[in-house]
């Protein structure tokens, strides 16, 4: 439990730095951007492999190009569902992802 609160704090901090680097998405607060990095760690653990299944026959015609439009999809979601949070765009919100996906896995490896 503590590991998980560590690396939601970790990673809240890099969702609070990304706006630096990435115009199109805001965050207000360090505390929306933990919530940011909560919200974003539960959708990716229920709400995206649904989305996976579901849209499998169109990412599969795609070669697999459909994946980004559920990856950028969940991002808007928390969009939605966090106040403090605003995306724009479509290239802006995939790079945001994969910089979440990158830090996930950075932190991850240290902690275990």
């Amino acid at each position: 439990m503590l590991n998980y609160a560590i690396r939601l704090l970790l990673v809240g901090l890099v969702v609070y730095m990304i706006p630096n680097l990435l115009p199109d998405i805001q965050v207000s607060t360090l505390t929306s951007a933990v919530i940011v990095a909560f919200v974003m760690s539960l959708l990716n653990t229920f709400v995206k492999p649904i989305l996976t299944i579901l849209s499998l026959p169109i990412t599969i015609l795609t070669l697999g190009l459909f994946y980004f439009v559920v990856t950028v999809f969940i991002v808007y979601i928390c969009d939605t569902l966090v106040g403090g949070f605003k995306v724009s765009g479509f290239i802006q919100p995939l790079i945001f992802s994969f910089i979440l996906s990158i830090v996930n896995s950075l932190v991850g490896s240290f902690q275990e």
